[in-house]
């Protein structure tokens, strides 16, 4: 089978997933061995952690994270709908501790002292550092009236994603669906739309066809635009009622109701997903600064280190660098933030160019996904990360291929961030 060129980058690095990202320093000497201390532990954190002592063992490294397991979003949507299984989507910390040698903390990180570089966890604990690393993932902004627990977002996978699936698995034949899309940046670019796309599909598949609403508060599709509006105006325009720059304004789910900028709309089931912005330790932390409209933490991409408060480290979904949040990019910033660390502790500058890559693969229908990649680089004009010209790639069509290409992608980063 022949492979086309960009699928064939994609699988690259997705395999090696340190595409783009530096060679680190290698270990030195060090009088007494450097303290890490990382709080979170999904795709940034766990591979911050492996990285660091993969790199130099002479590190220590702290992981502390409460949950016994990493439930990935990745693939979650495929759970939404049956055809995978929680365990497909659930990683363990084992590989981190007893192969990489490190420290695990099953905790819930409270508190922050950053002058004398404490962390202090819920059950009392206080933990030294020399750098501390955040990646705490999101948080959610209120929508008046909704119930998370009566109509889960499952933004976060795990639980809810178990919800969500149930939600899909009432709906009435003939019945409305309505979800909304929060407005960018948000987890996952393309995420919302590859679940209204599997929320359409499955409803088909089980002759259940209504309508599914998709109200996205963006004025267009934020990823994937060739690939989503094709899919949604023909693979199934029959369900999908797609509208844009609409916004939930508030739920009355007693009266089956949401109400969104442009009217009421009644619905059977609802998948709500609110606005998002940086994970609540970062904010408590006071690494947002002093402009009450900052919502992500503001970072040096060089080595991710708050521009507010020194010596902390924010990576993967909270960080505000103009790079998209996803698994994948977490995964490789996290590479960068490692680097940066190894040659902070050997007393040398971060890397001055740092690149960083995002893939990612989203089904489309039961049997067939699309593509999505695009390499970052540092913009020294702007502190920010952007976009290297001309990396920016999406299939030209879903395919069987790409769906079957999609675990391979989805396993190798599972693998290279917690095994």
């Amino acid at each position: 089978m022949m492979i086309s060129h960009n699928r064939r980058k994609i699988l690259q690095a997705s395999g090696a997933l340190a595409a783009a990202t530096s060679v680190p320093l290698m270990a030195r000497a060090q009088a007494a061995a450097p303290r890490v201390v990382v709080i979170g532990a999904g795709f940034a954190g766990a591979t911050l952690a492996k990285y660091v002592r993969m790199w130099n063992p002479a590190i220590q490294v702290t992981l502390i994270e409460p949950n016994p397991t990493h439930v990935s979003c990745i693939l979650s949507n495929l759970v939404m709908t049956g055809a995978l299984g929680m365990s497909t989507i659930t990683l363990r910390y084992d590989n981190l501790r007893n192969k990489y040698g490190v420290k695990l903390v099953a905790d819930r990180a409270v508190a922050i002292d950053s002058v004398n570089r404490i962390v202090t966890t819920q059950t009392g604990n206080r933990i030294a550092y020399d750098k501390l690393v955040l990646a705490p993932g999101i948080d959610f902004d209120a929508v008046p009236g909704l119930d998370t627990a009566v109509l889960p977002h499952a933004w976060q996978a795990g639980p809810q994603t178990l919800a969500l699936k149930a939600q899909l698995d009432a709906v009435p034949a003939g019945g409305t669906f309505v979800m909304s899309i929060p407005p960018a940046p948000y987890r996952c670019p393309p995420g919302p739309y590859e679940r209204a796309c599997l929320l359409a599909d499955t409803l088909l598949r089980r002759r259940r066809a209504g309508r599914v609403i998709v109200l996205d508060a963006n004025n267009d599709v934020v990823a994937e635009p060739h690939t989503f509006h094709t899919a949604f105006q023909t693979t199934y325009a029959s369900v999908i009622d797609y509208r844009p720059s609409s916004v939930v304004t508030s739920v009355d789910w007693a009266n089956k109701t949401i109400h969104t900028n442009w009217g009421p709309i009644r619905a059977d089931a609802a998948n709500i997903i609110p606005p998002q912005k940086a994970g609540k330790m970062v904010v408590a932390a006071g690494l947002l600064g002093t402009n009450p409209a900052t919502r992500w933490a503001p970072v040096n991409p060089l080595s991710y280190e708050s521009t507010v408060v020194p010596n902390i480290h924010v990576i993967g979904d909270s960080q505000g660098t103009g790079q998209p949040k996803s698994g994948h990019m977490a995964n490789s910033q996290a590479k960068v933030c490692a680097d940066a660390l190894i040659r902070y502790f050997a007393g040398e500058a971060p890397d001055p160019a740092p690149m960083t890559n995002s893939a990612c693969f989203s089904p489309i229908t039961s049997t067939t996904a699309s593509w999505l990649t695009v390499v970052f680089g540092y913009d020294a004009a702007s502190g920010l990360m952007k976009p290297v010209p001309n990396t920016l790639a999406e299939a030209p069509t879903p395919s069987g291929d790409h769906y079957e290409d999609m675990f391979g992608w989805a396993n190798n980063l599972f693998a290279d961030s917690f095994s």
